[in-house]
């Protein structure tokens, strides 16, 4: 069959974690004809070994350093939009988003290359039933209109997740149940090293940007959704996405601009995403498939120099977009809307100018989706 799962990975390091991914999905009778691979790299990365592994696994997909994605783009009629993918940044999946709308995939998944599946869950088989099966799920919210997504066993370890806004600490939690029946995101968690600021980081009282508390599968409870106008932390090193939501998915400039903001892109994304969500009365789901992360020591204070930019800024962010397209019907509208929000900010924040800057970005993402959308492709070259 032809492959429907675009599998977007990032990677300078690890990209051999995509062999584990690989033989989850075989272990678990995933149909690896689903899958088509695409690696996003750097030019100074290894990536003819990238290439040969993809074809050592038999899977389909393709390796895009710099110089790679410059041609692509050029190729499919979009080059005047390379500014959209920043250099040196995490936030270059949003080129595999691009390439998953020109390729028609109705669904993607996002994997960090410092992630494992855990053996026992069926990775891909879990994201994609939470995406497209009717169940009744644990419903949270807060009254701090924020979900802090350890919130299961937070009275134990009582941590935060990064991007989490400092500000809706200490939030009263209240639970129940409903049906959902249009989950457009599938957030899998993770064990061993959370996903941690650096200031959190910092107060964990480790000092190699990990933390000393590491998490295991019985630290989480059941599936769960966000109720609408609540919003929670979107992490990108586990997600399982349907292909509507790419035109309010857009990843953001971060670090290669001027304000030297970063790590902020995933987090913000989600923010947007779960507007837009609620917006058309859909779901975003958190929980299963668990990835094991094991993010490599590095210093926390380098984290922490990366994020000062945008803290402050993190903490208003949601409030700026939280009224914004509440008549919108479309993706477009609801980030267009958004878009505009942010454009319009008085933003009398540390580097607040830098608001605009992604306003200004989201606007051309939209208008590079509806050219690729509407460009003639490249026919490819019999082998």
């Amino acid at each position: 069959m032809d492959a429907d799962v675009c599998v977007i990975v990032p990677t300078i390091r690890e990209y051999e974690c995509v062999r584990s991914y690989v033989a989850n999905a075989e272990e678990h009778g995933f149909d690896t004809d689903r899958l088509e691979f695409v690696l996003v790299t750097e030019d100074h990365c290894p990536t003819e070994e990238m290439d040969a592994m993809l074809d050592d696994l038999g899977v389909a997909g393709e390796v895009f350093d710099g110089s790679r994605r410059e041609a692509w783009l050029a190729d499919h009629g979009v080059g005047d939009y390379s500014h959209l993918i920043p250099a040196r940044s995490h936030a270059q999946t949003s080129f595999g988003l691009l390439y998953l709308w020109a390729h028609d995939h109705p669904y993607g998944v996002f994997i960090d290359d410092d992630t494992r599946p855990h053996d026992d869950a069926d990775f891909f088989g879990t994201h994609l039933r939470n995406l497209t099966e009717t169940r009744t799920v644990e419903s949270v919210q807060s009254d701090e209109n924020w979900v802090n997504v350890l919130y299961h066993s937070a009275d134990e370890h009582g941590l935060y997740p990064r991007g989490y806004p400092y500000a809706a600490m200490d939030e009263a939690v209240e639970t129940g149940e409903r049906a959902v029946s249009d989950v457009i995101a599938s957030q899998g968690l993770w064990t061993n090293v959370p996903d941690l600021d650096a200031v959190r980081i910092l107060m964990d009282g480790d000092l190699q940007g990990q933390a000393e508390t590491r998490l295991t599968a019985d630290d989480f409870g059941p599936d769960f959704v966000a109720e609408p106008g609540h919003y929670l932390t979107v992490c990108s090193m586990n997600l399982g996405f349907k292909r509507e939501v790419v035109p309010a998915f857009y990843q953001l400039p971060m670090d290669d601009n001027e304000w030297s903001v970063g790590r902020f892109d995933d987090i913000w994304s989600g923010v947007f995403l779960k507007r837009a969500a609620d917006v058309l009365g859909k779901d975003v789901l958190t929980g299963d498939p668990l990835c094991r992360h094991d993010k490599a020591p590095r210093s926390t204070f380098d984290d922490l120099h990366n994020e000062v930019a945008g803290l402050e800024l993190n903490e208003h962010l949601w409030k700026l977009v939280d009224d914004a397209g509440a008549d919108a019907d479309t993706y477009a509208d609801a980030f267009a809307a958004m878009a505009d929000a942010l454009l319009d900010a008085k933003a009398d924040y540390r580097n607040g100018e830098f608001l605009a800057h992604v306003g200004e970005h989201m606007h051309d993402w939209l208008d590079c989706l509806d050219e690729l959308q509407h460009a003639e492709r490249p026919i490819p070259a019999d082998d």
